[in-house]
């Protein structure tokens, strides 16, 4: 399955892309790319978190939702495609809506966590996990109401603007007395207003928040000396 991965890709980088443990906490538009790069990209240990299942408002951008996975856990979905992809994969579901009670079922340290999800109080809880157990954390910002998958990139959450969720989780890691140079996935793109507090959203942007969030599991693997 591997081979053409591996004739870009160190070997010694591929046996650690193997072993590492990765927490994915969020399924949606950014989260369901992400996944789906972590898996064909070899990874095995995963463990995913959500709480929610597929609608139809889901089908124009995230890629674990089609007519035939509609009201299914996106769990279950998820794990039933990685195990077609890589049938030696091993997915662990969290049926689970992460708040200060919930996130003690996650008792495992993981080597990743990749924050997908929406609520701004999650966020701050796997950054506090992440910063007790010394794992490496990424955060997705906000990619609603978008359109340009160019303007979408990875950098510390100090560094960015035009993004009112960023500003928020600034705000209360500010207050809290936490680091503010958390890595982040984030548009420089100005959010288009609409009329109501729905976000708008297309396939282009969320896609590639996903696949930066895998990208930066990658690239700091491919950063370690072994």
């Amino acid at each position: 399955m591997f081979d053409r991965t591996l004739k870009i890709l160190d070997s010694n980088v591929f046996l650690q892309i193997q072993k590492v443990k990765i927490l994915l906490v969020g399924l949606g538009g950014v989260g369901g790319f992400a996944f789906e790069a972590l898996i064909r990209l070899g990874f095995i240990h995963i463990t995913i978190v959500d709480y929610d299942t597929f609608e139809k408002s889901n089908l124009n951008r995230q890629i674990l939702c089609t007519e035939n996975t509609l009201n299914q856990s996106k769990i279950d979905s998820a794990k039933s495609r990685g195990e077609t992809i890589h049938p030696q994969v091993n997915i662990i579901k969290k049926d689970l809506f992460l708040n200060s009670e919930t996130i003690e079922e996650l008792n495992e340290k993981y080597d990743y966590i990749l924050d997908a999800c929406d609520t701004l109080t999650t966020k701050i809880l796997l950054i506090k996990k992440a910063l007790k157990d010394n794992s490496k954390i990424i955060s997705c910002m906000g990619t609603g109401n978008r359109f340009n998958p160019n303007l979408i990139e990875i950098t510390s959450l100090n560094k960015t603007y035009n993004d009112p969720l960023a500003k928020n989780m600034r705000k209360l890691l500010k207050e809290e007395g936490l680091p503010l140079n958390i890595p982040v996935v984030w548009s420089k793109e100005l959010p288009i207003k609409t009329k109501d507090r729905t976000p708008g959203s297309i396939f282009l942007v969320p896609a590639s928040a996903g696949l930066n969030l895998a990208f930066f599991v990658l690239e700091d693997l491919m950063n370690r000396t072994f």
